[in-house]
């Protein structure tokens, strides 16, 4: 029967402990950040290049806010190559980026309003 009492205590005793370990790592986690991926949307941006044969467009652009890229000037491969032949240099676009396996398509791609 002690030895009972001494399990009980003892297991008592490291509930007491972890309990309070355990509501401190929940306190520190930001919660905000734990939401659903960013749902992907149009960026804006303008054509630098564009290479019908390679199916890639140069864009600078803005923040892409689903991907958490901030705004640069990058070559992208057109998922379909169809959607790059009337692009014209100099023209503002919005457009649809997407990531798989580490590289950057864009699926969509259309004059800007």
């Amino acid at each position: 029967m002690k030895s009972l009492k001494r399990i009980l205590a003892i297991s008592a005793l490291s509930m007491g402990v972890a309990l309070p370990m355990s509501s401190m790592a929940q306190m520190a986690m930001d919660h905000n950040k734990m939401g659903a991926p960013m749902a992907a949307s149009m960026t804006q941006g303008e054509v630098r290049k564009v290479d019908l044969d390679a199916g890639k467009v140069t864009i600078k652009h803005g923040e892409i806010k689903h991907l958490d890229m901030p705004g640069m000037t990058m070559v992208f491969t057109a998922k379909d190559k169809s959607i790059l032949s009337n692009l014209k240099l100099g023209e503002k676009v919005e457009f649809m980026v997407v990531q798989e396996s580490g590289k950057f398509f864009v699926t969509e791609i259309r004059p800007a309003p």
